[in-house]
């Protein structure tokens, strides 16, 4: 992943092939994707300053509201077809979308699971240690549902929690919202930066924590 002419890219790792219909342009004779902050929230989050950027190759992902796998299919370029990026979605629908694009990337394995229940996740699933732990789920116990996940990551693992403040509590104010997410994380990760992802998400931060 760099940054060039003021976008984000990641290289293709199938060349000639889009996922979501972004840009593609050749740079030195490789092929790059356009990753656009305003489709993906961990890039929204990279622009507005994240700190530490986990996801590397070899690594062990565990990807949570995997939804049509816009965000997965960056973070696959980024692994280069090594480690495994495990994504998980509740939603049937979505699902198909991201065993089409698997086809042609073996590392990213998708998951029918609801993240909810990580105990009935395919046991070799939860006999993965994973390297990072990224959840984007809009519902009200997403903090929650972040936390019963994080057994699944090694000790000093990453975890990236995308908060969507209204879907918790649409009366009060997003950072009182936000700050109150904080402070359920802290009891059991540190967390290390909150990043506000306006303009690109209203109401929507990134927090990064790491497992003690």
């Amino acid at each position: 992943m760099f940054e060039h002419q003021r976008k984000l890219w990641t290289q293709n790792l199938v060349p000639g092939k889009q996922v979501y219909g972004e840009e593609l342009q050749t740079i030195d004779g490789n092929e790059y994707r356009n990753w656009t902050p305003m489709k993906s929230k961990l890039a929204a989050a990279i622009k507005n300053g994240l700190t530490t950027f986990p996801f590397a190759p070899k690594t062990h992902v565990l990807y949570l509201g995997s939804a049509e796998g816009t965000t997965l299919s960056h973070l696959s370029d980024i692994l280069q077809g090594t480690g495994v990026l495990i994504g998980i979605d509740v939603s049937a629908r979505t699902v198909p979308k991201l065993i089409q694009i698997s086809e042609q990337r073996p590392h990213l394995i998708p998951i029918l699971a609801d993240a909810e229940h990580p105990a009935e996740y395919p046991a070799e699933i939860r006999e993965i240690t994973f390297d990072v732990l990224f959840q984007d789920i809009a519902q009200k116990n997403q903090t929650e549902i972040f936390l019963a996940n994080v057994p699944l990551l090694k000790t000093n693992g990453y975890g990236l929690l995308v908060i969507k403040a209204p879907s918790i509590d649409s009366q009060q104010p997003t950072e009182t919202v936000i700050q109150e997410q904080v402070q359920k994380l802290e009891k059991h990760v540190k967390v290390l930066q909150i990043v506000s992802l306006e303009p690109f998400e209203k109401k929507h931060a990134l927090i990064l924590c790491q497992k003690n």
